[in-house]
């Protein structure tokens, strides 16, 4: 009977601590008949040695071997040039590619014969992929970190505190983008005490950040516009009149806040600016604002810069957070492995890949890949 083998590859992208399986991942492929290999080293960023992965059955190879061998190659982010040429016809790369922003990368690939399977390509409304889903485990992750990240970088404390020295006020956190990241930002600054204030534009979310004990901030639309939500359990991106309106109400709001953590992405697309320049400098010394959007196409946060902390003269910290499931490694590679279990489940059958193009789920993690 023939037999799928998957392997793992080493990410080499700066600052990337997660591997595409872990040892846990191994032993449930193994279960499903799968043979699994490991670029040698590839857990050491997320603290599992290649002892581990032989313990659960894989194979740590080298990777000239892994590329030779292996049907299915995964990986977290998508390959630089040179490891995608290694990539060979009728093989399967499966991973957040990105091909939103990496167009003529997944374009190469395909001409070659490529197959890809983009993780970030599912649609959240797929009830029965949410197993698959790692763009929700993954903001999940970069939520529950940007709370904590702002708690230790404020220097004052979270929750409301009665000690002989007299009381100290609870911390107030605005949170700006109710999605994944911001639901587990939000539960998490509440967890933490603080008293957490959320805006998002789809009208829908104010009943999830009200269920978690944060108050739905009100901003009044433009006059003819409609809602903020947009396809796939995505927020639509903004006209620059409705960014305009929505960033002069918000602002009066920021300076009276202790801790911004803004979340609001649109895939392949610049993030919208949500707190300007000048919105941090009305804040008060000592506040502190995370975004989490930050990364080389922009963020929600003028002056932000990806993976910089700064601290302006005005005393305000702005933290680029682009990357946060990488600071929490071990956590976001065994969402992400336990996903990518889900999705070779999902495409394995008698000991094959198939790739039904009548099937919702493959079709859109496979969307554009030759047939």
């Amino acid at each position: 009977m023939a037999t799928v083998t998957v392997g793992a590859v080493r990410e080499r992208a700066p600052g990337e601590r997660r591997v595409a399986l872990v040892p846990e991942a191994v032993t449930l492929l193994r279960r499903i008949g799968l043979d699994v290999l490991i670029e040698a080293g590839a857990g050491s960023g997320a603290w599992f040695t290649d002892a581990d992965y032989t313990d659960a059955g894989a194979g740590v190879v080298s990777p000239g071997e892994l590329y030779a061998r292996a049907d299915a190659v995964l990986c977290v982010g998508p390959p630089d040039p040179e490891r995608a040429q290694v990539l060979r016809s009728e093989q399967t790369l499966i991973g957040l590619l990105e091909p939103l922003r990496h167009p003529d990368l997944v374009r190469e690939l395909h001409r070659r014969g490529v197959r890809t399977v983009s993780l970030d390509l599912l649609p959240r409304t797929l009830s029965r992929a949410q197993s698959m889903d790692a763009l929700t485990s993954q903001a999940s992750v970069a939520g529950y970190k940007a709370a904590v990240l702002a708690a230790d970088s404020y220097d004052r404390f979270f929750p409301m505190l009665t000690t002989a020295a007299g009381t100290m006020r609870p911390a107030q956190v605005l949170v700006l983008g109710a999605g994944v990241a911001g639901l587990q930002a939000i539960a998490t600054a509440r967890r933490l005490g603080a008293v957490v204030t959320a805006y998002d534009v789809r009208p829908e979310s104010r009943e999830e950040v009200e269920s978690l004990g944060a108050r739905f901030l009100d901003i009044q639309r433009p006059p003819g516009t409609g809602s903020g939500a947009g396809q796939g359990g995505y927020a639509r991106e903004l006209t620059e009149a409705e960014q305009a309106a929505q960033r002069e109400a918000l602002d009066a709001h920021i300076a009276r806040t202790d801790i911004v953590i803004t979340t609001a992405q649109v895939p392949g697309r610049k993030p919208p600016l949500l707190v300007t320049a000048a919105a941090v400098e009305a804040m008060r010394p000592g506040s502190v604002v995370v975004d989490l959007a930050a990364s080389e196409l922009g963020g929600n946060v003028g002056g932000s810069v990806p993976d910089k902390t700064l601290v302006l003269e005005n005393g305000v910290t702005v933290i680029g957070a682009g990357h946060l499931p990488s600071a929490m490694a071990t956590a976001a590679s065994t969402a992400y492995a336990r996903n990518l279990v889900a999705v070779l489940r999902h495409l394995v059958h008698d000991g094959r890949l198939l790739f039904d193009p009548a099937d919702e789920i493959t079709a859109a993690l496979t969307q554009g890949a030759p047939s």
